[in-house]
């Protein structure tokens, strides 16, 4: 199974400068890359082979008085640059054919992008310096913050620089499968909402943090004093950052919240089901900010891959399900009810219900017949973990490897 365990980095301002030459280098030999195979393609040819691009673009273009500065940054990472153009490629045409989900074709790369990054493999000599720093080739020993300790030496890393101006390291470690998670009998149904973030159906309601509205104070003042910056200055750079470090902070307290439900919710129970939401098309409606504040798609992410890597099961409910139609307790079909309808009465056997706890349980129950048909997961699943799933805290140290 392969992980990703993401921690904090801390470079001094010397090394700020050269993680800067190393995302531009890169960024430079991927734009050529680029350039030269829409170039091939216009022209009718076949598409120019990565060995030749890098022995090109690479290898002849250090020896030019334009691109010579190319070998002041690791060569490893100007290959893995050209590597990453051809999974853009990649994913581009098995778009077209129906491979996967349809994205659209590799662009050029700016500075002023707000995500930098760069990829350092084990042919780059990187390594975790005795003292807990990062050892990069040409960049020096990067102080980091662990947050846990890594279960195997590392295969690669990948320094990520955020729109908020943050620095993060990325490991990618091969292990084994973690140890299922003890059995229970429990299957919980969730109904996702904006009023409450999710209703379970044993009648537990979680709270809604809110977390974009409870910000947007801030956001207004930031963004207001953005507006009024004159574009190009060093005042309104400043003022860009403190716009995504206000993002920033909205983003990171809602991942942290649907790190701890999802965790909880996989520990406790041994199937979880949830309604499949049309989360894009309720994003064009006049709700659009609650829905996205709340990030239920990342919810269910989380969900999903957790499931998968404990021993539980993740079951998805159709999004035409009448579930807040049919009465939980006879199973008498009701008719629509408008949205400001919270508590209904059934007309045929008078049990009155929560609109939103008789919502999940319906979800449970159309989970409970494909839990017993499949049975309960009981060997993990390799699934890898998402960047952001590790904190940052100091003065825990990581593996002897």
């Amino acid at each position: 199974m392969q992980l990703r365990y993401s921690f904090r980095l801390y470079p001094t301002p010397g090394q700020v400068q050269a993680l800067a030459r190393t995302f531009g280098c890169a960024r430079v030999v991927y734009n050529d890359a680029l350039r030269a195979r829409e170039t091939a393609r216009a022209a009718g040819l076949p598409f120019p082979k990565t060995g030749d691009l890098s022995k090109l673009l690479i290898t002849e273009a250090k020896k030019t008085p334009e691109r010579v500065w190319l070998g002041e940054v690791s060569a490893v990472v100007l290959q893995q640059s050209l590597r990453d153009l051809d999974t853009a490629y990649r994913n581009f045409f098995d778009g077209l054919k129906g491979k996967r989900p349809r994205m659209g074709p590799p662009r050029y790369k700016s500075k002023r992008d707000s995500r930098q990054s760069v990829r350092f493999t084990a042919n780059a000599r990187w390594a975790i310096a005795p003292g807990g720093k990062l050892r990069l080739p040409k960049i020096g020993d990067v102080d980091v913050r662990w947050s846990r300790r890594l279960p195997s030496t590392p295969s690669t890393v990948t320094v990520i620089r955020d729109s908020s101006g943050r620095y993060f390291a990325s490991f990618v470690v091969e292990t084994g499968p973690e140890p299922a998670l003890a059995q229970t009998e429990r299957v919980i149904g969730i109904d996702l909402g904006l009023t409450h973030f999710a209703v379970l159906s044993d009648g537990t309601k979680i709270a809604s943090p809110r977390l974009l509205r409870r910000a947007e104070k801030r956001l207004k003042k930031t963004q207001r004093d953005l507006s009024c910056k004159k574009k190009g200055s060093n005042n309104r750079a400043k003022a860009r950052l403190e716009v995504a470090r206000a993002h920033a902070w909205v983003a990171d307290a809602r991942r942290a919240f649907h790190q701890q439900l999802s965790t909880r919710l996989i520990r406790e129970d041994q199937a979880v089901a949830v309604e499949d939401l049309a989360v894009k098309g309720l994003a064009r409606t006049r709700l659009a900010k609650s829905v996205h504040d709340a990030g239920w798609s990342a919810f269910v992410a989380m969900l999903e891959y957790k499931a998968a890597r404990y021993g539980r099961t993740l079951l998805r409910i159709g999004r035409f399900e009448p579930t807040s139609r049919v009465c939980s307790a006879c199973g008498v079909k009701d008719g629509p009810k408008p949205l400001d309808v919270r508590k209904w009465t059934c007309t045929s056997c008078g049990t009155v219900h929560d609109r939103d706890v008789n919502a999940a349980v319906n979800v449970a129950k159309a989970a409970g017949p494909a839990v017993s048909a499949r049975g309960a997961q009981v060997r993990p699943g390799s699934v890898p973990a998402p960047r952001g799933e590790a904190g940052t805290h100091p003065k825990i140290t990581p593996t002897g490897a």
